[in-house]
């Protein structure tokens, strides 16, 4: 079995599946097709499926043209039927891992993928689990799944193997392609056929570790450190403003140490789906072992009410001017989680806008990357455009998303105030009225 599935990865014979074309899965695909394998996508919306079918690109970090032409050449293809799960060599699975309402670790789509995938797994097949979670998953719960409902043993009938994923959306050098790749697998032969796959069409290079758990961890590490370290930098914002001290030329100044530092930077929040998440999948596992994760949880707890306490500095600006929060127009310009991308996954923008609307202020918000977006069931649509009538109409403009497409001294020309919680206006000359996190 090992020296055949390495002979087709080597002659580019391998059919490669990827359940899950989103963030992750997408790019994941295109990678895949574009070093030379047939590649399935598989996923339950057949507006995604469609899209690809079309060639229609909807990931902003995957190159249009590329995609379109791997459609064309049918080396790509999508598809809502998991019966094709058949044909696959290879199979990636790369779904959501949210929390539920009780900041729980939410599986579910792990596990309906996983026996959507043993119904029709056959022999020889290589599984991958690339969605975050917690230590244990793929060998506790995919595993067993997995084994089940095919009826194979898994390194004897087919190969399992967990292999984080590292996307950053929006960062201009590391892409799925080029970031290397950590595996860990069940069992010496799975280790040498998930890492030659891999290395068939990632130029990152492959780090195999010695099994899924310690894959698992480590890319919980990855970003429970950065979390505890903008923990750690949003605290030190707070008390630098107590102290009526400049946080952002405090890091400056730090950051010129060549060695033992690394800059983070405070702001109204943690977004995406990892940084936010990944802490609470690692404090709900360590409950099994009686052990207390009172660092982690700190942060976490810091992070956490980031958006409340930019909504404090707010009213606070506003009572300068005599003016009530409530009632007063607030414009947020962003609500992605991050500059220059149009993800709004766990943005911290959307929830300092929950709490000013909760709080009686009439929110505008604009961003050049996102029109509309979605919370709680309900639609929320952007301004079409900034203009200085916008920012000039509002009582405060708040900057949560440092796009670098925004003019921030016409920003800073027209607004009544700013409060800047990204340091966007860093290159502004005039700053009478802008005030930073």
């Amino acid at each position: 079995m090992k020296e055949q599935l390495l002979k087709k990865i080597s002659d580019k014979s391998i059919t490669a599946g990827v359940v899950g074309l989103g963030y992750v899965g997408l790019p994941l695909a295109v990678e895949i097709a574009k070093a030379g394998f047939k590649t399935i996508g598989f996923d339950l919306l057949d507006d995604k499926v469609n899209k690809i079918n079309r060639g229609e690109n909807y990931i902003s970090d995957v190159d249009g043209a590329a995609l379109r032409a791997l459609t064309d050449n049918g080396r790509l293809e999508a598809t809502t039927d998991f019966r094709r799960i058949s044909e696959m060599d290879f199979i990636a699975i790369c779904v959501p891992t949210p929390l539920d309402s009780h900041q729980q670790p939410d599986l579910s789509y792990i596990e309906h993928s996983s026996i959507q995938i043993a119904e029709h797994l056959k022999k020889d097949t290589m599984v991958v689990l690339e969605s975050t979670t917690f230590p244990g998953t793929t060998s506790d719960i995919v595993r067993p799944i997995l084994e089940k409902g095919s009826g194979l043993m898994c390194g004897k009938d087919f190969y399992l193997a967990f292999s984080p994923e590292r996307v950053d959306p929006g960062n201009a050098h590391y892409k799925t392609g080029n970031t290397p790749k950590v595996v860990g697998a069940i069992g010496q032969d799975a280790e040498d056929v998930i890492k030659a796959m891999y290395e068939s069409f990632l130029e990152g290079g492959v780090y195999p570790v010695s099994s899924p758990a310690i894959a698992e961890m480590e890319k919980i590490l990855e970003n429970t450190y950065r979390n505890i370290n903008i923990g750690l930098i949003n605290e030190m914002a707070m008390l630098c403003d107590r102290m009526k001290i400049n946080i952002w030329e405090v890091i400056d100044a730090a950051r010129t140490k060549p060695y033992g530092f690394q800059a983070f930077y405070p702001g109204p929040g943690l977004g995406g789906h990892c940084i936010p998440l990944d802490p609470y999948y690692l404090s709900w596992k360590v409950r099994e072992y009686a052990f207390h994760t009172s660092m982690i949880e700190t942060s976490m707890m810091i992070n956490d009410r980031m958006p409340e306490y930019c909504v404090q500095r707010i009213a606070n600006i506003l009572n300068e001017f005599s003016k009530s929060l409530k009632g007063s127009t607030v414009l947020v310009l962003g609500v992605a989680y991050k500059a220059d991308i149009d993800d709004c996954r766990e943005s911290p923008a959307i929830r300092v806008i929950n709490v000013l609307r909760k709080k009686g202020a009439i929110v505008r918000f604009f961003d050049p990357h996102v029109k509309f977006y979605t919370d709680k069931g309900l639609i929320y649509k952007g301004e079409p455009a900034l203009t200085p009538e916008l920012l000039s109409e509002a009582d405060i403009t708040v900057i949560t998303t440092a796009h670098s497409c925004i003019d921030y001294n016409m920003v800073q020309q027209y607004a009544r105030f700013v409060f800047d919680t990204r340091n966007a206006t860093r290159g502004v000359r005039k700053r009478d009225n802008i005030e930073l996190l």
